[in-house]
């Protein structure tokens, strides 16, 4: 079925800033009514705890009656040598990154299944599909995002329920705070990864890079010899992750260092 983005009813999580609220932005001035989910929200959320979830999608069913489009938004992503990672960060990325989307996914979809109606787009990143030095474990929960989407739209198939994967480069937002932009990764802003998400709705691609050229990145990497993509990978500079400007990064990584350390 169509989704007719004018009627319908649209939660986003970790809609406080960047994509998510451009993607509420977005989605907004189509006409949807759209809820949204933050730690630093009015409607406070927490996505890796399956209780703050359920109450979170309750509120909304009760107010709107149902939930026609699910945008699982809310990430994090450290930086830094992989060994000198603490173990309490790497949790917490995964916290977010995957089990973010477990849960919504599972609270959420039954309802839609019920309907035979409805959309889940998931924000994976590039990241789940090429590695880069200093985003091991943000990688790992990436490439999961990818393979998760994946399956479970697999799964889905025919019931009138359809799960897309936008895939983002690096985008200007708060996330990458402290990198050096540009080089091996084009660079977008938050309303384009949000109109992508929009058109999602339309063409419910499995996968959507942004930007699009992103699409033939399997191709190239399966055509070129591993040694040879390695050095180009280096030429480009993929190991910006190990080299951020420790003070522009200050703000961001002290969010998600308090964020790890909650009860």
């Amino acid at each position: 079925m169509k989704i007719d983005i004018g009627r319908s009813v649209v939660v986003i999580t970790g809609g406080a800033r960047g994509i998510g609220a451009a993607t509420a932005s977005a989605f907004s001035a189509l006409g949807a009514s759209v809820y949204v989910g933050d730690l630093d929200g009015p409607r406070v959320l927490d996505v890796t705890s399956r209780s703050s979830y359920a109450g979170f999608v309750d509120a909304v069913v009760g107010e709107a009656g149902r939930i026609d489009v699910l945008v699982n938004n809310a990430g994090v992503m450290p930086l830094g040598p992989f060994l000198d990672e603490p173990d309490e960060i790497s949790r917490a990325t995964l916290d977010v990154n995957v089990w973010g989307l477990i849960h919504g996914m599972r609270l959420v979809v039954p309802g839609m299944v019920a309907r035979g109606h409805g959309h889940v787009v998931n924000i994976a990143s590039m990241a789940g599909k090429i590695p880069f030095p200093g985003m091991a474990v943000y990688n790992a929960s990436k490439f999961a995002a990818v393979g998760l989407s994946a399956a479970v739209r697999r799964e889905l198939h025919g019931t009138g329920v359809s799960v897309s994967a936008v895939l983002p480069s690096a985008v200007r937002t708060s996330l990458s705070s402290g990198v050096r932009l540009g080089g091996i990764l084009p660079t977008v802003d938050p309303e384009d990864v949000a109109a992508a998400v929009v058109r999602t709705c339309r063409t419910r691609r499995a996968e959507t890079p942004v930007p699009g050229f992103l699409t033939g990145w399997g191709l190239l990497d399966g055509l070129v010899a591993a040694p040879l993509m390695a050095w180009c990978m280096r030429l480009l500079g993929d190991d910006r992750g190990l080299a951020v400007d420790p003070a522009a990064r200050a703000a961001y990584a002290a969010r998600i260092e308090a964020f790890s350390r909650r009860e």
